[in-house]
């Protein structure tokens, strides 16, 4: 077996977090770090975190654990870049949202549609006289596998969200923050009496 076989077969899922400062630009900078790498961001989200002014990523890629440690010290070498962490999918707990649009008249003519979305715990988020838009959410393999079905069917259009993911061992980061600050409010006292 050669060196690339092994190197391909040591990849798994990551789950890379990065809290940020809101900065224009800082999205592009971060991808910038994978494309250079040539690392192919499987999914990529973006949005406020618990703490107020502060943004959370979440990227997701298949990578080696050893060129995954390597990417999160780049990243948090980014001006903006606050901390950033990498999980795998068994630390975490992730999601994806899917939108399914079909024909209302095809649902309405068969039965076994509306019991499959029911199976697949989709839920309704419009019906018009043309098309009825479903929406569901799981893990990659729940929403390809309804996908698939609703294919069959007559499937208009589908779309799916990037995923999203909660460390499933972690105070959050505001706790962090807090621990931070409360370490630099402790250092600059005492650099004060020092002084005095």
């Amino acid at each position: 077996m050669n060196g690339m076989d092994e190197q391909a077969k040591s990849k798994q899922e990551f789950n890379i977090t990065v809290y940020t400062e809101d900065h224009v630009g800082l999205l592009n900078q971060i991808a910038i770090i994978f494309t250079r790498r040539k690392i192919n961001i499987e999914s990529l989200n973006t949005s406020p975190s618990e703490v107020g002014g502060i943004h959370r990523v979440c990227i997701l890629i298949s990578e080696t654990e050893d060129m995954v440690t390597k990417l999160v010290r780049q990243l948090e070498k980014l001006i903006g870049v606050i901390k950033a962490y990498a999980h795998s999918n068994e630390d975490v707990i992730w999601q994806e949202l899917a939108l399914y649009k079909m024909s209302t008249c095809i649902i309405k003519e068969l039965l076994n549609v509306e019991r499959l979305l029911r199976t697949y715990g989709a839920r309704v988020i419009l019906i018009r006289e043309n098309y009825t838009v479903f929406e569901a959410s799981g893990h990659r393999a729940e929403t390809d596998n309804l996908l698939n079905i609703l294919q069959e069917h007559g499937l208009i259009e589908f779309v799916r969200s990037a995923r999203v993911a909660i460390i499933k061992n972690s105070d959050g980061f505001n706790a962090r923050l807090n621990e931070f600050e409360r370490l630099t409010t402790i250092v600059g006292e005492a650099a004060g009496n020092v002084n005095e």
